[in-house]
């Protein structure tokens, strides 16, 4: 058990000062869908918002898309904003969704199959945020990553660019990459978007300790940490916390690690951009902006990225 990535990250996040643990982990079967549950609720816009972009701009997918290429989801987990650029770019190739949680990635990849019977769907089940194999079945095909969703935002800075030079190394030269992008707002949207009054995001939030308890044999008491979720205006992101409400002991993995009163666990961040700050973030990671598409309120945006040198 203390053998394996998860066991490991958790053990040292918890050992840190001030504790964290990485949202990558939220998302086993129960956490994707909760996650599917937050992206209903009425206070969370980023979701119905960046499919009414795509939606707006399908059009733009046929010129986008070359024909027989191959498109690379990057954390796809549900394919319902997917499923807008599958019934646009017709000619597509393959599609590869790439995702951590590989028993919610193969029930999507049976749905779509039957949804989309000419289309060849070849999934990986890989932490997208390191170096992976494509398939075989892909080689040659011209390529385009996708990244909705505003998962960009979940990375620090400088680990964004080192994701965006990382794809970019995956799907090589020629390629482009559409991305999700969250933009700076009123800060009482954003506050409401992560505390829904259904307390969906704070059962997604202490998933991540149920998923402890499960998996490693943790005690974590869900009742004895609450959800924290508030906007940080000097970082320019959301952050989201664990926080003890009494004086504790947790063990995991044969450790054991002491609370205070009102100390948190970091378990995830949400950065916002300008448009132009994501542009110039993409710019020094070797990304060219083609396009940009947002909504009239400017909640939200999709880029078009090119890999330099295309």
């Amino acid at each position: 058990m203390a053998a394996s990535p998860f066991a490991r990250d958790v053990v040292a996040g918890l050992s840190a000062r001030p504790k964290r643990l990485s949202p990558k982990y939220f998302y086993d079967a129960i956490g994707s869908e909760l996650f599917e549950r937050i992206t209903d609720q009425v206070e969370y816009y980023p979701t119905r918002t960046e499919a009414a972009i795509l939606t707006d701009h399908a059009s733009d997918f046929a010129t986008l898309i070359p024909a027989g290429a191959a498109l690379v989801e990057f954390g796809s987990g549900s394919s319902a904003k997917t499923r807008i650029v599958l019934r646009a770019a017709k000619d597509l190739g393959a599609y590869v969704p790439v995702d951590i949680s590989g028993e919610f990635l193969d029930a999507e990849a049976v749905r779509l199959r039957a949804d989309f019977p000419q289309l060849t769907v070849l999934p990986v089940v890989a932490d997208f945020v390191e170096t992976f194999g494509l398939p075989p079945e892909v080689a040659g095909k011209p390529l385009v990553g996708f990244f909705p969703g505003s998962t960009i935002g979940n990375f620090e800075p400088h680990e964004a660019c080192t994701f965006l030079r990382n794809a970019g190394d995956i799907l090589g030269a020629g390629a482009k990459l559409i991305v999700g992008v969250d933009l700076e707002k009123d800060s009482a949207i954003l506050n409401a978007a992560y505390n829904d009054k259904a307390g969906v995001t704070a059962d997604f939030n202490l998933n991540l300790l149920a998923r402890i308890n499960r998996e490693l044999g943790g005690n974590f008491d869900l009742a004895c940490f609450d959800h924290h979720a508030f906007y940080n205006r000097e970082r320019h992101r959301i952050e989201m916390h664990l926080a003890s409400i009494k004086r504790q002991k947790v063990k995991v993995c044969g450790e054991t690690f002491d609370f205070r009163v009102g100390e948190t666990i970091h378990t995830e961040s949400s950065y916002k951009y300008s448009i132009d700050s994501f542009v110039a973030l993409a710019r020094g990671s070797g990304w060219t902006s083609r396009a940009v598409w947002t909504d009239a309120e400017q909640k939200f945006s999709v880029h078009v990225l090119a890999r330099d040198g295309a």
